[in-house]
């Protein structure tokens, strides 16, 4: 268990890419998921990384965080909708008809981009917040690495069809796109690696090197992983 933290609810979805996700509205109502598809085959302390990574989020009370930041994301594209067509298009307002449809296509899109950069930042905590507890970078790196090339070439329908929880994986379920990109939810896996490098170094560990466990790590030693 991570220091300070309940013990979560764990549970499994029955979906052939492997991923994990997590939610709560505090650490004393959370829950942790992870997919049945091909999990068992991570190591150990990869299953131990994707855990704490997913325990970060608990911790740091990212549902929630999300949960606002999408409400005032709506609430934004909804005032902006009200402000164009009862105020919007009359040619005595400030901003002019033009102006006022400008408003209604652009507010929408800024409040979208922030809660998209706000969710990539969540992502790149909760990497170093897993990496710390676990005290295993690399193996981090390694899970995310396995998971995001299933994510390529396992069709996930059930993300498909419901896309806006999406963000809530530790790898998006959507897509294996390269890069960073604006409309992203998720950093790109190989910035996120290179992160987890840069941390692994700062905590002097090399590939080589089988460091020493951290907190969670010693308390749990999951032959499969704690869902299986």
């Amino acid at each position: 268990m991570a220091p300070g933290l309940p013990m979560p609810r764990l549970y499994t979805t029955a979906t052939p890419p492997p991923n994990a996700f997590a939610t709560a509205r505090d650490p004393e109502h959370a829950a942790v998921a992870a997919t049945t598809g091909r999990l068992d085959r991570l190591s150990p302390d990869e299953v131990a990384g994707v855990m704490t990574h997913e325990l970060t989020h608990v911790r740091n009370r990212d549902t929630l965080t999300m949960t606002i930041t999408a409400t005032i994301a709506g609430a934004i594209s909804m005032l902006a909708n009200f402000g164009f067509f009862f105020g919007g298009r009359d040619r005595n307002s400030p901003l002019g008809p033009f102006g006022g449809l400008l408003m209604m296509i652009l507010a929408p899109i800024a409040a979208m981009l922030v809660q998209m950069a706000i969710s990539r930042t969540r992502e790149y905590a909760a990497d170093r917040g897993g990496a710390e507890i676990s005290g295993q970078p690399l193996a981090l790196a390694s899970a995310l690495r396995r998971i995001d090339s299933a994510a390529q070439h396992i069709e996930n329908e059930t993300a498909e069809e419901n896309p806006a929880t999406a963000h809530l994986f530790i790898i998006n379920p959507l897509s294996g796109y390269g890069m960073d990109n604006l409309f992203t939810t998720h950093p790109s896996t190989e910035n996120r690696i290179a992160a987890l490098e840069a941390i692994a170094r700062e905590m002097g560990i090399t590939s080589r090197e089988r460091p020493e466990p951290g907190p969670w790590a010693r308390q749990q030693q999951p032959a499969r992983g704690p869902w299986g």
